[in-house]
C-alpha cells in the first residue's frame, strides 16, 4: 500500500478507491528482505468487533495468524468498562503462534495495561513498566526491555494515543521522556497513534527527534477503504525498521476498523 507522505487528504482517499481493485485476494505471509531478523505488527482489534458488528474472537486471532509477527503490540484488547476483562484466548493463541503476553501488573481479568497487550515469541522479559500517559481519556504506554538472545536486546513502547490534538501532544512529549532516561539501545514505538495529520499540523512532531526520520505513513483506517494512517511503526535508529506496511486481506478488512501494520526490524 503506498503512503501518504506529501499527499492531501482528498488526494489520499482518491488514491485509495483507485487501490481497492489491486488489494489483496489473499492472505500472504510477508517475506523477509534485506537481511531482516524480527517481523513486527502493531493491531488495533476495536475490541474484537468487526465492520459488521460482530464479536468474533476467533477472526481477530486468525488475523494474527496470517501475520506471524515476532513481536505484535494490539490496542483495545481488553473490555473498556466493568471488569475490564481481557477478550482474546492468549493461551490458545501461544499454542498456535507462539506468541506470549508481556507481564503486566493490576490488570486483574485484563490482558494487558489499559487496552494494550504486548506479546512476544522470543527472548526473556528483562523489564516491564506500565506508563499512565496524560488526557482526558484513561490512556496508557507498556514499555518491555526485552533480551532476545545473549547478544541481542529490544526495547518497545507500544502506546495507545488519545483521540484530542492537545492530549496526544503531551502524551508523545511523555514518550519522549522515557527515552531521555533510556539507554541507547535499539527502541520500537508501536501502536495506534491517531495522529492523521501530517507535517506541522502533526501532534507527533515532537516524536522526529527520536524516532525521526520517521518511516513513511501508511493509512490503516478505516479498514474497508483505508484513508488515515492513525497506526505506527518508529524506530530510535534510521536503519532499525524498514517495509512499513499495512496487513490488507480479506479477514483483516472485516475483522476490525483498523487495518493491522507490519514491518521488519534490523538488528
Amino acid at each position: 500500500m503506498n503512503d501518504i507522505k506529501g499527499r492531501s487528504l482528498p488526494e489520499t482517499v482518491l488514491l485509495s478507491i483507485r487501490g481497492r481493485s489491486a488489494r489483496k485476494a489473499k492472505a500472504t505471509p510477508r517475506k523477509r528482505v534485506n537481511g531482516a531478523e524480527i517481523v513486527v505488527a502493531s493491531y488495533n482489534v476495536h475490541k474484537c468487533i468487526g465492520t459488521d458488528r460482530r464479536f468474533d474472537p476467533e477472526r481477530t486471532a486468525r488475523v494474527i495468524r496470517e501475520m506471524s509477527p515476532d513481536v505484535i503490540a494490539l490496542q483495545e484488547a481488553d473490555n473498556r468498562f466493568g471488569d475490564k476483562a481481557g477478550l482474546l484466548d492468549l493461551n490458545r493463541l501461544e499454542l498456535e503462534t507462539g506468541l506470549v503476553p508481556v507481564p503486566v501488573s493490576g490488570n486483574g481479568k485484563g490482558h494487558g495495561w489499559r487496552g494494550n497487550v504486548l506479546l512476544f515469541k522470543r527472548g526473556t522479559v528483562r523489564d516491564v513498566h506500565q506508563i499512565k500517559l496524560p488526557g482526558l481519556e484513561p490512556r496508557g504506554a507498556l514499555v518491555a526491555e526485552i533480551d532476545l538472545d545473549e547478544k541481542r536486546s529490544l526495547r518497545v513502547i507500544a502506546a495507545h494515543l488519545g483521540l484530542l490534538r492537545r492530549s496526544r501532544s503531551e502524551q508523545a512529549r511523555v514518550v519522549l521522556d522515557i527515552m531521555s532516561s533510556a539507554d541507547e539501545r535499539p527502541t520500537l514505538l508501536l501502536g495506534d497513534l491517531n495522529e492523521w495529520r501530517l507535517g506541522n499540523r502533526s501532534a507527533l512532531n515532537t516524536l522526529h527527534t527520536t524516532f525521526g526520520p520517521t518511516p513513511p505513513a501508511v493509512p490503516t483506517f478505516p479498514s474497508g477503504l483505508p484513508v488515515l494512517a492513525l497506526d505506527r511503526i518508529m524506530g530510535n535508529r534510521h536503519d532499525l525498521v524498514s517495509a512499513v506496511e499495512a496487513h490488507d486481506t480479506p479477514l483483516s478488512r472485516v475483522a476490525s476498523d483498523h487495518l493491522p501494520l507490519t514491518a521488519f526490524v534490523h538488528l
